[in-house]
């Protein structure tokens, strides 16, 4: 008995940016390969207006997954009057008529804050959940990085987001959140750390926790050995993910070299931190396929995000490729690395360069962290594990609700 779910998300790839869209898509097509039906509702003008009218390439999605892009030619008006209100004003009817028609089982929201804001999570009366992949419910900038320069500690949002360049959400000052998120059966946090958060800056609603994951695959990649040793970092370039703190200590008595994969706003400033340190070397973006080398190879992956992350996807990858983390000692990290000993953990300079030099220069460490690593990704981010946990949970809804249908399809 197959189930149909549809996703909504601001999001989805390739009109993507970060992890919210690909872990969109990696669920979707996690439930398809389980005989689910699963439809997509994502905005296309947020990423057309904030890309700058960036191209993409379109991809393409296995049978029993169906894509509704929304388009406007209000574009910028149509995201700002949600942004501002709340509410998805242009396509709020288009939305409706999507979630009325498809007679789904689920909803299930994402990203919500540009397809529709608060005011779309009364949409529909089918189950109802909802991710939080970042703090956007609490947090006006998303990401608890206060006037652009310090994790917050407690609320100044009215100047941050002006400092972020953003305008004001109006909407804020209401209780639109309280009132729609009583809409909503579940809320889902990625880590223990992003639901606590959320309860520190006054969400009320219960959050369940469900694990992040990777997809299955058919077989091992083919790893081609690297003959120069190498840290790794994987991700955006932006000063939020801590990149400056660390390109200072790849100097030439650097036990390894320190390469850079992926590509952003802060690609410039970077690359002159690093000039005259030839240990350094920037990758660019590189295709996914090409991946799961360079994390097996690497000694450790890097990860020195100075703001909150809720669960990077990254921290997975390596995980599987048996490579364990040098993280900061923040946001998920400590509870990632204390509960797997999959790591090592930093909070300065000082301590970092120590990490880096103790994991370099001792295999048997290095090995042995990176065996309790995908021990850790086995047994806790798996798909099957994930899917578990999401499926009860939908389960248990149902119940509640006395959905014997949906509740034999879940179990």
């Amino acid at each position: 008995m197959s189930l149909r779910f549809v996703m909504v998300t601001t999001f989805y790839p390739p009109y993507n940016f970060g992890g919210d869209g690909v872990y969109v898509r990696r669920l979707a097509h996690a439930l398809v390969r389980r005989g689910h039906e699963v439809d997509v509702i994502h905005d296309a003008d947020s990423y057309d207006v904030l890309s700058g009218g960036h191209e993409v390439t379109p991809i393409e999605e296995p049978p029993g997954l169906t894509v509704h892009t929304l388009k406007s030619p209000l574009k910028t008006v149509s995201l700002l009057a949600t942004q501002q209100t709340g509410h998805p004003i242009v396509n709020g009817r288009k939305i409706q008529r999507l979630l009325e028609r498809g007679r789904y089982d689920v909803i299930h929201f994402h990203n919500i804050s540009l397809v529709g804001g608060p005011g779309i999570l009364a949409y529909g009366d089918a189950i109802k959940v909802y991710t939080a992949h970042e703090h956007w419910l609490v947090c006006p900038s998303h990401i608890l990085w206060r006037h652009n320069r310090e994790v917050c500690t407690g609320r100044e949002c009215l100047r941050c987001v002006l400092n972020h360049g953003r305008p004001p959400q109006a909407w804020r000052r209401t209780s639109l959140l309280e009132d729609k998120a009583k809409h909503v059966d579940t809320f889902f946090a990625l880590s223990q750390f992003s639901a606590d958060k959320h309860r520190e800056f006054g969400f009320t609603e219960p959050m369940t926790v469900v694990p992040s994951f990777l997809p299955d695959r058919d077989a091992a990649p083919e790893i081609t050995p690297e003959a120069t040793p190498y840290f790794l970092f994987v991700g955006r370039l932006e000063k939020i993910k801590g990149l400056q703190d660390v390109i200072p200590l790849f100097g030439h008595d650097a036990p390894a070299e320190l390469w850079i994969a992926g590509g952003g706003d802060y690609e410039d400033e970077l690359r002159r931190l690093a000039a005259g340190k030839p240990k350094v070397k920037f990758l660019g973006r590189r295709p996914p396929e090409t991946l799961p080398s360079l994390y097996a190879n690497a000694i450790a992956l890097v990860t020195p995000s100075v703001c909150y992350e809720v669960f990077p996807l990254v921290v997975l990858e390596a995980f599987r490729e048996a490579t364990p983390i040098v993280a900061r000692r923040l946001g998920p990290y400590p509870e990632i690395v204390e509960e797997t000993d999959g790591g090592l953990l930093f909070s300065d300079p000082t301590e970092l360069l120590a990490a880096l030099r103790k994991i370099a220069n001792d295999r048997a460490l290095r090995d042995r962290l990176g065996a309790n690593a995908k021990r850790a990704f086995e047994e806790r981010w798996s798909e099957d594990v994930s899917l578990s946990v999401y499926f009860d949970a939908i389960k248990a809804i149902a119940e509640r609700r006395g959905d014997r249908r949906v509740v034999e399809a879940a179990g």
